[in-house]
């Protein structure tokens, strides 16, 4: 499979789960959403962290939360819960292309898109990389815009010591399962300003502050102590998973270095990579076949692969002629793109044999 959910020893996690039926305290910061709070702001050296029911709804919540209007510079190229959040809170995206390199928002052309009507930039970290967090700060402050970064792909990472969630105003990361850190859905916001927690407090439940008040409009994006426990439990050995995955990414590199026509991503200096996903871009003119043709031979072995992300958000039915934007990158890698399996049950047997077989199926 292209993903696997890692799942903690059964024990473990009953053990942790008896303390809900001793509190009877199913949701609604609950003793183990507190404690799984503080220790994923520890874990990820940050000031602040509040948790949600998953990554889609705190972004929202971000979004309301930073009273953002008008238009949002963002990237095609990523999954379509970053677009629709912003749709959906009444906003206009603005599509900025990618680096070629890093598959993140080309931070050099966010200027060229800036008007009278922005009031925000949305970068998504992508595949574990970060985007150009500093370039991207500079053009923010220059311009007295807020950045909200889309982090569900890179839990665990650091930019020169720093970790990921220190950066811009608010950061979002997903807890989903397929990600190298989950506690089987749930989302998190990092922040600086202690002001937001109030905020996000209220957001995530209703804008409930008493028994009988509610002082501003809310959703209900509350984690419950299910997710909570998961969370807790999974904590310990999400370092041990991450060096797992790193040596399988450097297999894959290996294996795939002499093949013409099969382009991977390398570690960034000074970043510390968590190896989420294990992208390749399939040129064709080089390998002889296109990404839909290695797509479909690799899934007759058994071997399933993901075309991540294709197609656009920007050429989705739902916004497909919506939004202008010149992402000559964004459509160059999203037609051939490929997420090679990645996870931490994943033997470098198997590492070995796919690719082989990638060098075989060209022939």
């Amino acid at each position: 499979m292209v993903a696997k959910a890692f799942l903690p020893p059964i024990d473990e996690y009953k053990h942790k789960i008896e303390q809900i039926w001793e509190s009877n305290w199913l949701t609604n910061c609950g003793v183990l959403h507190n404690e799984f709070e503080e220790k994923l702001s520890r874990y990820l050296h940050v000031a602040n962290s509040t948790l949600f029911s998953n990554g889609h709804l705190a972004l929202e919540a971000a979004i309301k939360a930073l009273e953002l209007t008008g238009e949002v510079i963002t990237t095609p190229f990523t999954f379509a819960s970053t677009t629709h959040a912003l749709v959906n809170c009444g906003l206009t995206p603005v599509f900025c292309d990618i680096d070629l390199e890093t598959c993140t928002i080309d931070a050099t052309k966010l200027e060229a898109l800036i008007t009278e009507k922005t009031s925000a930039v949305l970068p998504v970290h992508v595949f574990g990389y970060p985007c150009d967090v500093y370039a991207i700060e500079r053009v923010a402050k220059k311009y007295g815009l807020k950045v909200i970064y889309d982090a569900a792909h890179v839990f665990g990472v650091e930019v020169g010591g720093r970790g990921i969630g220190t950066f811009g105003d608010v950061t979002m990361f997903s807890l989903h399962a397929t990600k190298v850190f989950h506690s089987i859905e749930g989302g998190i916001l990092t922040y600086d300003n202690n002001l937001l927690t109030r905020e996000f407090h209220l957001l995530r439940n209703f804008g409930i502050t008493g028994p009988d008040v509610v002082e501003s409009p809310g959703i209900n994006a509350k984690m419950n102590e299910f997710q909570a426990a998961m969370g807790l439990v999974n904590l310990p050995y999400i370092d041990e998973e991450i060096a797992k995955r790193r040596t399988i990414a450097l297999a894959y590199r290996a294996g795939l270095r002499a093949i013409p026509g099969i382009i991977y991503l390398e570690d960034n200096p000074g970043v510390k990579h968590n190896y989420s996903y294990f992208p390749i871009v399939v040129q064709e003119e080089e390998y002889g076949l296109t990404r839909n043709a290695v797509h479909e031979k690799l899934q007759s072995y058994n071997i399933f692969t993901r075309k991540y992300f294709y197609p656009l958000t920007i050429d989705y039915p739902c916004y497909r002629g919506k939004f202008p934007g010149k992402l000559t990158n964004a459509r160059y890698i999203a037609e051939r793109v490929l997420t090679l399996p990645m996870y931490g049950q994943l033997t470098l047997a198997d590492v070995n044999t796919i690719c082989e077989i990638i060098k075989e199926i060209r022939n």
